[in-house]
């Protein structure tokens, strides 16, 4: 199904009936890579699947966007849907849009309950090695951006750029990369407190993207949450083990005493 949300063609999908569950996808990822999830909620919900901005279906933003904008992306597609009360699940990029959004308290529906799997939002201090190669990316982008370099090698800094950072980031567009960096340097923790409605947390044991002591951090932090952990799984323990992450998801959402 299509839509247009903050002038940008909006692709998602929409299966099932009864009460309606939201997925906020993961950064780099699309709606096939849920279709296992989508498939076993919508025996039982309404389920709702959305591409981010410059991935999947979705067109990418005009303009590099921080976390608030990823909000306000999902508040006016939730609007434009007509929905009034909802359950949330998301992934990675997606949990960390969920925290940011009941820190926020500015959406104008019902939030009954939140499954976050390897949820981002945690910053962790940079090793030694991580910050100096930070600081030499920063030298090599001054020197291949000076006026005379790019005069004379005009696509260095972008070549430069493509061979840097992270697999997500090295495959980003110039303004997904941006938005990116906006995105990894926010730290949550302060905002947990205000996933203030029964949350899940599914961890992969060997998560290497968000590790297993970030989940029991938002354990700890998140008033009413339990933490699953997979043994064995990684970032994407729901691909991993997926009956198993179904049956946990839908024993949670269907739980009428949570």
């Amino acid at each position: 199904m299509e839509t247009t949300i903050k002038n940008l063609k909006v692709n998602y999908i929409r299966q099932g009936e009864g009460k309606t569950v939201l997925i906020l996808e993961g950064w780099g990822t699309n709606t096939n890579v849920y279709m296992s999830m989508i498939n076993s909620i919508s025996t039982y919900a309404n389920v709702i699947c959305v591409d981010m901005p410059g991935f999947g279906g979705t067109e990418e933003p005009k303009t590099p966007w921080n976390l608030n904008e990823y909000v306000d992306f999902i508040l006016e597609f939730v609007k434009s849907l007509g929905i009034q009360e909802l359950d949330l699940i998301g992934h990675s990029n997606g949990g960390r849009i969920i925290i940011r959004m009941m820190s926020r308290k500015d959406y104008n529906f019902k939030i009954g309950k939140v499954v976050l799997i390897g949820s981002a939002g945690i910053v962790h201090k940079k090793s030694f090695k991580i910050r100096t190669k930070i600081r030499m990316y920063k030298i090599g982008k001054k020197i291949l951006g000076s006026k005379l370099v790019r005069k004379i090698f005009p696509n260095a800094i972008e070549k430069f750029q493509s061979k840097s950072g992270s697999a997500d980031y090295r495959n980003a567009s110039p303004i997904l990369r941006q938005s990116m960096v906006k995105l990894v340097n926010e730290d949550l923790r302060q905002e947990l407190s205000c996933v203030n409605v029964p949350t899940l947390l599914i961890w992969g044991e060997n998560d290497k993207d968000t590790p297993i002591e970030d989940g029991e951090l938002m354990e700890k932090a998140i008033p009413d949450a339990g933490l699953v952990r997979c043994k064995d799984c990684t970032h994407y323990v729901f691909l991993e083990r997926p009956g198993y992450v179904n049956l946990v998801i839908q024993a949670f959402l269907a739980d009428k005493n949570k």
